[in-house]
């Protein structure tokens, strides 16, 4: 990412009402925004235009939501992703997060929430310092300039959320962290929703990293309290 001023936002609803608010509201705070009203037209546009954050329905026409997260993240690793969904159910937010959403919030939202959960998922995605600086943590490296992470030189793909993850991991090596100092610290105090995104997170992290995830070398976990990285 670089330090534009302006940033471009995909918003994908097939709801012309809600998707013409998201789009009045992203404008008046100085974003460039795209519009879509199928999954179809969704990754023609991403893939046309250098997209930044895709706002992205669930429900949608034709290719719905999750397969539309599912192509995004694997075409476009480094991209931001915030799932919109009708439904409360614990299971379709959990869903959302497995196919590789950052974020997600459920309608009815209040625009001035969404904007604050676009702003703090930017600040995840912007580069560190400008500077080429690395953290290493054998087996692992950290690029700071371009946000990749590595595993005996081989460039493991992440998320903009699961960098920030790993990232506080690898510079606080041993130090025990609270699931809520986790969700502070990436989504922000602001942030209202399901606690659960972190420990979603955390799995879909320990899956691309750790070769038996369900046996996990680096980041343990603290029963009663949250996450480590194995010092």
């Amino acid at each position: 990412m670089d330090n534009r001023s302006r940033w471009n936002i995909l918003v994908v609803e097939d709801e012309d009402p809600i998707r013409k608010l998201i789009k009045i509201n992203l404008e008046r705070d100085n974003f460039i925004v795209f519009e879509a009203s199928s999954g179809e037209e969704a990754l023609k546009k991403a893939r046309a235009t250098g997209i930044d954050v895709v706002i992205l329905d669930i429900m949608l026409p034709g290719i719905d939501g999750l397969e539309v997260c599912q192509v995004l993240r694997k075409e476009f690793p480094g991209i931001g992703i915030i799932m919109l969904t009708a439904k409360s159910q614990d299971v379709d937010k959990i869903m959302g997060l497995e196919y590789g959403t950052d974020d997600y919030m459920i309608k009815p939202f209040n625009p001035l929430e969404l904007l604050l959960r676009i702003k703090s998922l930017l600040r995840r995605m912007k580069i560190s310092g400008g500077k080429e600086d690395t953290l290493v943590r054998e087996p692992f490296s950290i690029d700071l300039y371009s946000q990749k992470l590595f595993k005996y030189d081989v460039e493991i793909e992440l998320t903009p959320t699961e960098f920030s993850i790993i990232k506080i991991f690898i510079e606080n090596p041993g130090k025990a962290f609270k699931r809520d100092e986790i969700l502070n610290r990436i989504w922000g105090y602001e942030f209202i929703g399901d606690g659960k995104i972190v420990d979603v997170n955390i799995r879909r992290l320990r899956s691309k990293i750790e070769d038996r995830p369900a046996k996990p070398q680096f980041i343990e976990t603290v029963w009663g309290i949250g996450y480590r990285w194995k010092a």
